[in-house]
């Protein structure tokens, strides 16, 4: 092989290694428009909305769709671990802007509104479908700690009462923004903002 070859040989892996960083850059650009879309449209119409209307918004194809996730489960799974993820990051970050109280029913504010706005989610989950089989492991896993970290503070300004634990709160919030049937949607609100109430030491 002549010095020829040997510089055309280098010029074609790297142009190959070129359009595989393109193509890597494209489909993680992909996946984040798809995130976007489905958390947005899972918000607005629930988790059983058609797919043509998030790759609309994502601006791609039904097939780039179905070639990140190739079942919805795989894309409410993956819109929900990212939720949780941003939710639990939110709580180290609360902490640092506010006094203790105010980062934690700020946060339980977050935290309502990522449950209240999953409609259909409760029956996705319990659809029997194995591609949720982890989901409750990872919601406790991730925001356990960060809760627990928000009412420790709060607790050691003598704020909270200590027989609450993070499970608690997770738990009671999250049966809270259940529907109520011929009820105004604004009723689970109040519910929330008067379990938050009790959480104060008296």
């Amino acid at each position: 092989m002549g010095p020829t070859d040997v510089d055309s040989a280098t010029q074609s892996a790297a142009l190959n290694r070129d359009a595989t960083r393109r193509q890597r850059a494209d489909a993680k650009r992909n996946v984040v428009a798809l995130l976007e879309a489905a958390t947005s449209v899972f918000a607005r119409t629930g988790v059983d909305a058609p797919a043509k209307e998030i790759t609309a918004l994502a601006g791609v194809g039904v097939g780039t769709l179905y070639r990140h996730f190739p079942r919805r489960s795989d894309l409410i799974v993956a819109v929900l671990q990212q939720e949780i993820d941003a939710c639990a990051s939110a709580a180290t970050a609360l902490s640092a802007e506010h006094a203790p109280w105010e980062a934690l029913t700020t946060w339980i504010g977050r935290f309502t509104e990522f449950v209240g706005t999953k409609r259909g989610l409760a029956s996705a989950l319990h659809s029997g479908d194995p591609a949720f089989d982890d989901l409750p492991r990872y919601f406790m896993g991730r925001l356990e700690p960060a809760l627990d970290g928000l009412l420790g503070a709060a607790r050691a300004r003598g704020e909270v009462r200590a027989d609450v634990t993070a499970r608690d709160v997770l738990l009671t919030v999250a049966l809270l923004c259940q529907p109520v049937r011929g009820e105004d949607p604004h009723l689970n609100e109040r519910m929330i903002r008067i379990f938050t109430e009790g959480l104060r030491h008296s």
